[in-house]
């Protein structure tokens, strides 16, 4: 009987089992867990229940890719079967390495049995029912393997019949994108031509009706110069005569003013006469808006007006109150639109005497060329926003200016302002504190001026280049003024403003 030595499993390591071939690639590095259950049968432990099988994945996955066949674009479609492509090359590539280790696992089972056998010959007793144990472990194992095998070629086959349809299907994919993509490029050209032909359209309908427009302004001129010509032909001395006849009837009516403002003075001063009063003043002037009045003496004794006091007054024409012109303290006063339709009185007192003289009636619009027209002129300004007049500053502050450089007045609907070129020399809105009226003194030039005070602490005396200019600047600055709900006059005019 050969004896069993202690290091037994040395030996049987050592000299029994040969040395496994190199070229024998193992497939993990643990043995498999087993069980060996009745009649020697290996049970195959179950492993973590998370890990699914390879076959499990792959079905989870085409449902997967079926529910979102629906929703999915063509595009989107195309990659996910592409992707499942993949996939399925992945799963095809894993079981061929699958089955190159199943094979070295037989090589590895059959070299472990022949080892056993030989092993099986040099050893008795127990030793020897362990190692024909271990032999019947081994063909059980190897009956197992067979079986997965087995299973593994089924899985083989299913995956290339999915790889199959997958392939098909992404070809299939491919084609339905390269369609769509033709049906969008051809889409594309429809609209391209669709919007080229409207263009064109449009183009051709404007040129008609450039074309059409350049027809009718002519027929329209043409039309125009022959009712201008036939209008011509038959009245053109009727509309020159009764211009040359209204012309001649606007110099007379100017005429026949100016004598029958000579004959009142003349029937005054007869009256004075016949009174016994001493007649040592009169007013000399037209009583129209766009003249002046000037106290003028008629006796030699007459005194000095440097010496008198002066104050001018205008009176309504119905006899009401007389109302004092503030700053009208010189013998000279142009009346302002304001005093239109009034009547005109001055007060001259020299050593406690007084001596009144009045205008034979009310101030006149303007039957003057200087005057005429004012209202329409005044109407038509009103339009623009902003109005401007050239102006030369006489006066600042009350000091006299000796410069006669020309400046800007800017009549505008919410204010007024001064410039000398680019620069500002004063800009207000209309309010309470302003004030403007005609010069009320100044010599021959007052009908051409007015006065300005913007603010408290600073006023200012225009000339303008016309007596039509200075009145429709008041005018037009009132009417503005009116419109921001502000009464703007002269110095205590107010009050005469709101009667």
């Amino acid at each position: 009987m050969t004896r069993v030595s202690r290091n037994f499993s040395d030996t049987v390591e050592k000299e029994a089992l040969p040395a496994v071939s190199a070229d024998v690639i193992f497939a993990s590095s643990r043995f498999p867990n087993y069980k060996i259950g009745a009649n020697n049968h290996i049970v195959n432990v179950k492993g973590d229940p998370k890990v699914l099988s390879m076959k499990e994945i792959v079905a989870r996955e085409t449902a997967l890719l079926l529910e979102q066949q629906n929703r999915l674009s063509v595009r989107d479609l195309a990659n996910k079967f592409e992707k499942g492509l993949a996939a399925a090359a992945k799963l095809s590539e894993e079981a061929r390495l699958r089955e190159a280790a199943s094979l070295e696992k037989h090589v590895l089972l059959k070299k472990l049995r022949d080892a056993l056998e030989s092993l099986k010959g040099r050893v008795a007793g127990r030793n020897k029912d362990d190692v024909e144990e271990a032999i019947a472990m081994v063909e059980a194992l190897a009956v197992q393997l067979t079986q997965r095998e087995g299973e593994l070629i089924q899985e083989k086959t299913e995956v290339k019949k999915l790889a199959t349809f997958l392939k098909q299907a992404s070809e299939d994919a491919k084609k339905l994108v390269d369609e769509e993509r033709a049906f969008a490029r051809a889409e594309i050209e429809n609209a391209r031509a669709a919007v080229q032909r409207v263009e064109e359209a449009l183009q051709e309908k404007e040129q008609m009706s450039r074309a059409s427009g350049k027809q009718d302004l002519e027929e329209l001129m043409k039309e125009v110069q022959e009712a201008r010509r036939i209008k011509m032909l038959h009245q053109p001395s009727k509309v020159m005569d009764m211009e040359h006849e209204l012309r001649a009837l606007r110099v007379q009516l100017a005429e026949k003013s100016k004598h029958s403002l000579l004959l009142q003075k003349e029937l005054a001063r007869s009256k004075r006469v016949k009174e016994n009063l001493s007649h040592l003043y009169e007013l000399d002037g037209a009583e129209v808006l766009g003249s002046y009045l000037r106290i003028k003496p008629c006796s030699d004794i007459a005194p000095e007006l440097s010496k008198c006091a002066i104050q001018w007054y205008r009176i309504s024409s119905e006899g009401g109150k007389k109302e004092l012109i503030s700053g009208a303290h010189k013998s000279v006063y142009a009346p302002e639109p304001f005093d239109v339709g009034r009547i005109l009185q001055v007060e001259i007192i020299y050593d406690g005497q007084l001596i009144m003289l009045t205008t034979t009636g009310a101030i006149d619009p303007g039957l003057l060329r200087v005057s005429a027209g004012l209202g329409n002129y005044v109407e038509a300004l009103v339009r623009k926003h902003d109005v401007e007049f050239n102006v030369v500053v006489t006066q600042m502050n009350g000091v006299d200016q000796p410069s006669e450089s020309i400046h800007v007045l800017h009549v505008g609907k919410m204010r007024m302002k001064l410039c000398k070129g680019k620069a500002t020399i004063a800009k207000e809105y209309y309010s309470g504190l302003m004030q403007l009226c005609g010069v009320r003194g100044g010599g021959n030039a007052a009908a051409q001026a007015l006065f300005w005070q913007a603010k408290k602490e600073f006023s200012v005396v225009l000339a303008f280049e016309s007596e039509r200019d200075r009145n429709a600047a008041i005018m037009l600055a009132r009417r503005f003024a009116f419109d921001c709900n502000i009464m703007l006059a002269g110095p205590d005019d107010r009050a005469s403003l709101g009667t």
